[in-house]
Formats: structure tokens, sequence, C-alpha cells
């Protein structure tokens, strides 16, 4: 898509031509250093976005406490897969459908999943990097198994960056 060849990337990022070419064959699981470096090389015109000028606000979150009912119709009416919990302002994990479908399809009494509070089925928390955080970096989390990113300043929420974000951030302008 680059209309690079590996040797004008393994080159530009700095890296060998036979580590793009495992990367390419997914023979070989790249550092997120090396796979910040081929981001770059791939992307010089998003160097200078920063996670705060990609990030969605204001963040849909839960409280700990909350039942997991309450966490699907929430996640149900915005239309999200995902969403981070708070106890008492502090990020302490998140929630997936996939976390929760997990849950249902182990229990002994599935509807009784729903009652419970959904600090004790969330998993840990999303990513977490400041608002300077430049969108390579950002990128390199999200190549992972992680969805999306959370903005955080002085410990507190701010933000949010999905895959989605990211590549509405730098697609062409235009048709």
């Amino acid at each position: 898509m680059a209309g690079l060849t590996q040797k004008e990337l393994a080159e530009r990022a700095g890296v060998s031509q036979s580590l793009i070419a495992r990367i390419e064959a997914g023979t070989v699981d790249p550092r997120a250093s090396t796979l910040r470096k081929i981001l770059k090389a791939l992307m010089p015109s998003i160097g200078g976005l920063s996670a705060e000028e990609v990030m969605h606000s204001p963040v849909i979150w839960v409280e700990a406490g909350e039942s997991v009912k309450n966490v699907v119709e929430i996640m149900e009416g915005y239309g999200v897969s995902q969403i981070p919990v708070l106890k008492e302002g502090r990020i302490v994990g998140t929630v997936y459908e996939s976390t929760i479908l997990r849950h249902f399809l182990k229990a002994k009494n599935p509807t009784s999943l729903f009652n419970k509070p959904v600090q004790e089925v969330m998993d840990e928390a999303l990513p977490m990097v400041s608002t300077s955080t430049s969108i390579s970096d950002v990128l390199a989390l999200l190549s992972g198994d992680k969805p999306a990113v959370l903005v955080v300043k002085d410990g507190k929420l701010l933000g949010i960056v999905t895959k989605i974000d990211v590549i509405s951030a730098i697609k062409p302008k235009g048709r």
C-alpha cells in the first residue's frame, strides 16, 4: 500500500529485509520498538499527531460496583464492545463483551451473572498513554490484541483511542 519494497522499508526503518519478510509472513512477532520504527517509516505524515488529537472524548465508562446487567445495557445503548471500569475515579480494569460472554458460557447459573458487580468479571485495564504520546506509539500498542488505548493526564481519564480513530486520522483527506 505504501508503494515500498521490503528492502526500501527495511532501509527506512533501520531493520533487516529478512525481518520485514518474516513480519509480512506472520512468522515473527516484532518488539514494540521495532514496530514503532516500521510504522514511522511507513507513515511519516502522521508523525506529528498526538493521542490527544485523535482521541474520542468523553469516554463511556462504568463504576466497578455496577451490575453486569447495567453494563450490558450501556454497551447496547452506545454500541461499544469494551468499557473502562473505574473505582473512585481510578482506572481499575476493562470489561469486554467477549469477557461477559465467556463468563456467561462458564456459569452454572448464567442469569445470575447479570446481578454480579462488573469488577468480578472485568479484565485488566486497557493500555494507558499520555496526551502527548505520538500516534505511531499508539499504533504500536493497537497492533497487538488491544482494541483501544486510554488517554490519561494526571491520573484522570480524558479520552480513548480506538483502531478506527487512528485509521480515520491517517486516512487521506478528500476523495
